[in-house]
């Protein structure tokens, strides 16, 4: 899959992978938002749940699927479709960017360590789409927590009123509420899921095979690898992220950290995380078997 030259192409391929992106955004919700809620729900409320299975019995009993289990899943596929197409176009131009730089031929004979540049570089543009939308996502998943410790009854309120709200009371820098913690998270939390993808990619690449043709379920595993390498690296700052975010004030990142170690433990910065794997391993597969497929099939279809 040579990419020929000139601004026309650059630009098409660009839509190619910021359409690829979506595509993967919007089926990586419906697979995982269930174990995503329960997520932000244990790393924001710990001391209501005991553990993940607890967890989802209570908010399947309290909420039922679509408002408990299913909460957030409009801004959900805002935020993974806006990160995810954001992130995968930006993905293909750091690559060429880091092309230019190590003055490497193709894309395609990049470093894994390469790859991982190019997607730590990437990660910084996608944050500014994923914040705003994230925090809608994580106030309306933890709005019942939120709402029973301020004693007061469980609203129903939509994303668009939220936002609206939040928009009202805060001005624009109440949506990036937590801009920098994102920031924090994403750059090195993307140089080590494509590191972690396209490292495995090689690996399982028979000798002289591209790692373009391994097939579809050696694709899964990569992309599962990457997903696990992601939140295992990033877990801490992300509890510290939902924390902010849910708390409408203005907080420093190392204060929330500092204090969740003094008050609750450095384990506490891990909460959550067991259905956070549960939840990678599938979506994040899927992510990358729709977005590597429908770019081929796009490629194939618009002549290259």
């Amino acid at each position: 899959m040579a990419h020929s030259t000139g601004s026309g192409n650059t630009i098409k391929s660009g839509l190619i992978d910021f359409t690829a992106g979506s595509l993967g955004g919007v089926a990586v919700v419906y697979v995982g938002q269930p174990l995503d809620t329960v997520k932000v729900k244990m790393q924001t409320f710990p001391h209501l749940y005991n553990g993940m299975v607890d967890c989802l019995k209570q908010t399947f009993k309290n909420d039922g699927v679509v408002r408990g289990l299913y909460a957030g899943t409009t801004p959900a596929i805002m935020a993974n479709v806006a990160e995810n197409s954001v992130l995968f176009a930006a993905y293909g131009y750091c690559q060429k960017f880091v092309c230019k730089l190590t003055g490497t031929e193709k894309v395609e004979q990049l470093s894994t360590m390469g790859n991982a540049s190019a997607g730590f570089l990437a990660a910084f543009f996608s944050s500014f789409t994923l914040c705003p939308t994230e925090l809608i996502k994580c106030q309306l998943q933890a709005m019942r927590e939120v709402n029973v410790q301020g004693s007061q009854t469980v609203m129903k309120i939509t994303p668009l009123q939220l936002t609206q709200q939040i928009f009202k009371e805060y001005g624009i820098q109440g949506l990036f509420r937590g801009l920098v913690p994102t920031i924090m998270r994403e750059m090195p939390g993307y140089f080590f899921f494509f590191g972690g993808y396209e490292g495995t990619r090689e690996f399982l690449a028979k000798p002289g095979q591209s790692k373009d043709d391994i097939g579809f379920l050696k694709t899964m595993v990569a992309g599962a690898v990457g997903g696990c390498v992601l939140w295992t690296v990033i877990f801490p700052s992300d509890v510290i992220k939902s924390r902010i975010q849910i708390s409408n004030k203005k907080q420093k990142f190392l204060t929330v950290g500092m204090d969740i170690v003094r008050n609750e433990g450095a384990l506490a910065l891990f909460n959550g995380l067991k259905p956070t794997l549960v939840r990678t391993i599938p979506a994040t597969a899927v992510l990358f078997v729709i977005y590597e497929y429908s770019k081929k099939f796009m490629h194939q279809s618009f002549g290259d």
